[in-house]
């Protein structure tokens, strides 16, 4: 997706947007084990029609609105991980819509979420807004509004609705012994803008603005897709996890098998790591189990918190050949243990 021609002419090349932040991305998530306790804390809806809510929690809540048609609704927001404006815009546009690709549905409606400080320039909120109401006319659906308020760090994301048939959700329970895992982005987001060079974050960056639209509707197409999360803030471990949690089986991934960004696995072994890797480390370490032979480093991906990442899928064998020819690689498959991951 090409920069937003608005932000070309106004020359706000100089402006880092990584400057007015502490953090950013989907690295400013809560650790996993705080939200968890305030979710625990929700009450629990007594409509029948809310077909996939708290209880258990999945990447964004379904409502029944009739014999054939749900809504999709979820939100995402973030202060800025990137320094472009425009690239900012996109990729919180493509990682909010991603929830609603993540559970089969098609993107229809979005608000804008955002908070500026006051003195923030306005020529790059415009460049914000604009490239965000491309990706999400690419995603399929429009920005119909929003809200803006003050705040002294910029924070910016969308609130998406989606449809999708009550029969065809896509869940994160589900994944089957047997079953093959792939993924469609590659990882090492977080570390990559960390401590890659100039050319690896350009293309990580370009990733993170790739919509997991296409993803999406070929896993629709696909029989014998289980399960599906999208990979976010708890990076492949602390989503892998949920998924394996809910089978009650073992993810077996494939070390040599993960996609990486250029760049990401040199900087893990630089020691590259960020304030999200500890935290998903804490919340999940426990059920990730890394073998003496794996990919040295391997860890730190696997851990790496993802801003905009792939599908990651539960899929019959019989059905993966169509997937892998496309934007897909698989990684690992589910085999018969204990809940949670084994890198080998």
């Amino acid at each position: 997706m090409s920069d937003s021609p608005r932000l070309d002419r106004l020359k706000l090349e100089d402006l880092r947007l990584t400057e007015w932040t502490s953090c950013g991305g989907c690295a400013a998530k809560w650790g996993k084990d705080l939200l968890a306790g305030l979710v625990d804390e929700l009450p629990s809806s007594l409509d029948p029609s809310l077909l996939v809510g708290l209880a258990p929690f999945d990447d964004a809540a379904v409502y029944r609105l009739g014999p054939d048609l749900a809504l999709v609704s979820t939100t995402d927001f973030f202060p800025p991980l990137v320094d472009h404006p425009a690239d900012f815009g996109a990729i919180a546009a493509a990682n909010a819509c991603s929830d609603v690709f993540a559970m089969g549905g098609r993107v229809v409606l979005a608000v804008n979420v955002a908070a500026f400080p006051e003195h923030f320039p306005r020529e790059a909120i415009v460049a914000i807004f604009d490239a965000a109401s491309a990706v999400v006319a690419a995603a399929g659906g429009s920005i119909a509004g929003g809200h803006t308020i003050r705040n002294p760090e910029p924070i910016f994301g969308l609130a998406v609705q989606g449809v999708v048939h009550p029969d065809r959700i896509f869940r994160k329970d589900g994944a089957r012994v047997g079953d093959v895992l792939v993924i469609s982005k590659p990882l090492g987001t977080g570390i990559v803008l960390a401590g890659g060079s100039d050319s690896d974050k350009r293309a990580a960056i370009e990733g993170m603005k790739t919509l997991n639209r296409a993803a999406s509707e070929l896993l629709q197409s696909t029989p014998g897709v289980h399960a599906v999360t999208d990979v976010t803030g708890y990076g492949l471990a602390g989503h892998g996890w949920e998924m394996a949690e809910r089978a009650d089986a073992t993810f077996e991934i494939d070390s040599h098998a993960l996609p990486t960004y250029a760049g990401a696995l040199d900087a893990a072994q630089r020691g590259v790591r960020t304030g999200g890797d500890a935290r998903n480390r804490t919340a999940v370490g426990a059920h990730v189990e890394v073998a003496g032979d794996a990919t040295p480093h391997i860890d730190a991906i696997v851990f790496d918190p993802q801003t905009s990442g792939g599908l990651l899928a539960a899929v019959d064998p019989a059905h993966v050949e169509s997937l892998t020819a496309g934007p897909f690689t698989a990684i690992g498959r589910v085999v018969a243990g204990p809940a949670g991951l084994r890198i080998v």
